[in-house]
């Protein structure tokens, strides 16, 4: 078995020189002192049994086992909830999420109970990941714009990829009145009705392997592509949903690295904990992972993006906490503009938590309806005093 004390005395020896700190005796004592808090065991809470963010925390795990004897287990669940509670419960270290995280803070949907409201999560991480409104080429939808009056395939009860939809069409000032709801049963059924020929677009992941079908399918595959450069179009974009931003993504059906498609990009996983989760342990967890990037990062073409240059940066769907900061400062990818984010972000979720904290007691025995009616309206109310 592989102890604490040896586990060190390796990961010091083999991979502290590159991450060595002025001031201490040897590069390896450095790397060990960071890394004296990495919990021995971790539960971490995943998504279902192969999605890409269970695969994903699969293969950071397993590289931390092997560079540093901690061992991970991986809880799987296929609803928000069961992702999220075990967190909250303290019942897992770590959540690895999805929009779910946003819902949870901002007390959305299922949080919009009396056992919810706003919740108080941090992130360590975040891997970019890319979301448009794919369309069939015949339908000739090619920017947001094209959207008005089309066939929207719809979910409704897929909130993670229904939230995402609304700031495409903001982005060219529409909202779902301006096109043709459709509605299916799942995802899948949503994106096989472009191929079927009974919906014209839908809001899709470009990683889905149905739109391998679509693309080669007679219909053909197009993306809404989102121009980066206008100014005007992402701030009617983020006022819609805060945690989008421009990404030209090269990984996915009708796209490569010859022809990348400028989309959306938000994040998918992010690795999450209680706000008060102790500073030093997430701080060695930021440590190992970028440690072992080399071990994980060549499992699968989306791992690379797990470099904390470009998994350490915002938009989050939560604010950052202060070990993931403390760690992503010291190597020096914090910076003033991210810091910015961090307080507007921060402030945002202490104005919802002090909110709901005012409207609990006197909305508690409502009936659930009523009693999410009545959320809503306070926290939009909330929101409106940050301009």
């Amino acid at each position: 078995m592989i102890t604490r004390r040896n586990t060190f005395a390796l990961g010091g020896a083999a991979l502290g020189g590159a991450f060595g700190a002025a001031g201490l005796a040897t590069p390896a004592l450095a790397q060990t002192r960071n890394l004296a808090n990495l919990p021995a065991t971790m539960i971490w809470s995943v998504y279902d049994v192969g999605s890409t963010g269970y695969v994903e925390a699969s293969a950071i795990s397993d590289a931390l086992g092997r560079a540093h004897g901690t061992r991970v287990r991986l809880q799987p669940s296929g609803t928000s909830i069961g992702r999220i509670l075990p967190l909250k419960q303290r019942r897992a270290s770590h959540a690895w999420l999805a929009n779910e995280l946003y819902f949870a803070a901002e007390g959305l949907y299922e949080y919009a109970t009396p056992d919810w409201g706003p919740q108080d999560f941090r992130v360590l991480a975040g891997r970019k990941n890319a979301f448009s409104v794919v369309a069939t080429r015949e339908s000739g939808i090619t920017k947001p714009e094209d959207l008005r009056g089309k066939r929207m395939a719809w979910v409704p009860a897929n909130s993670s990829v229904n939230i995402k939809v609304e700031p495409i069409l903001a982005f060219a000032g529409l909202t779902l009145n301006d096109v043709q709801i459709v509605q299916f049963p799942s995802y899948a059924a949503s994106l096989r009705a472009l191929i079927e020929g009974r919906a014209d677009c839908a809001g899709a992941a470009p990683a889905a392997a149905v739109l391998r079908e679509l693309e080669a399918s007679p219909r053909g595959i197009s993306w809404v592509q989102l121009d980066p450069n206008n100014a005007e179009g992402w701030a009617r974009a983020q006022r819609a949903v805060p945690f989008v931003e421009p990404f030209a993504e090269t990984i996915g059906a009708g796209m490569s690295e010859q022809n990348p498609v400028n989309v959306m990009g938000y994040r998918y996983p992010m690795i999450t904990v209680n706000a008060d989760a102790a500073e030093a342990e997430v701080y060695a967890l930021m440590t190992a992972i970028t440690d072992s990037f080399d071990m994980f990062k060549d499992t699968n073409p989306i791992m690379p993006r797990w470099a904390m240059n470009l998994a350490g940066t915002p938009p989050m769907d939560a604010p950052f906490h202060e070990g993931a900061i403390r760690f992503l400062r010291e190597r020096n990818i914090w910076n003033a503009d991210i810091q910015r984010w961090q307080d507007t972000t921060l402030t945002r979720l202490n104005t919802l938590r002090a909110a709901w904290a005012e409207f609990l007691p006197g909305a508690r025995s409502q009936p659930a309806e009523a009693f999410a009616a009545a959320w809503t309206e306070r926290r939009r109310a909330a929101l409106a005093t940050l301009g």
